[in-house]
């Protein structure tokens, strides 16, 4: 019996070190994240982002669906390993800013995500 205990304090400890401590974990996770604005600017096209897995971020740009790794601790942010299904995402200006990106700051229904250099991005989720 002490061994079961002693194991069941074990995996509780365990599963406190496994906290996702990207912005996922600080309320981020779960919701999908539509673009509102760019830069101080109505952002009219259509750019979302998602966090579906631990470590992973995903969404959509103008030029199609994304996706990559995101371990940086809350409150910095960035992207790693960026994939894209389309070959001239390259350019598309979504992720390009998305990629400048170093902090970000959940607060109920919005994201932002911004830098040094004054970049901005407001995303807002329904849910």
């Amino acid at each position: 019996m002490r061994g079961l205990a002693v194991a069941a304090a074990a995996l509780l400890a365990l599963a406190g070190c496994l906290r996702d401590e990207t912005v996922a974990g600080y309320g981020a996770a779960d919701r999908d994240w539509r673009l509102a604005e760019m830069d101080g600017t109505d952002f009219a096209g259509t750019a979302t982002l998602r966090f579906p897995t631990r470590g992973r971020i995903a969404g959509l740009a103008p030029c199609g669906p994304w996706q990559g790794r995101m371990v940086t601790p809350y409150p910095w942010f960035e992207l790693d390993a960026v994939q894209t299904a389309s070959p001239g995402c390259g350019t598309d200006i979504v992720l390009a800013a998305l990629a400048e990106m170093s902090l970000s700051e959940v607060s109920g229904p919005v994201l932002i995500l911004s830098n040094g250099a004054g970049r901005m991005m407001v995303f807002r989720s329904d849910g």
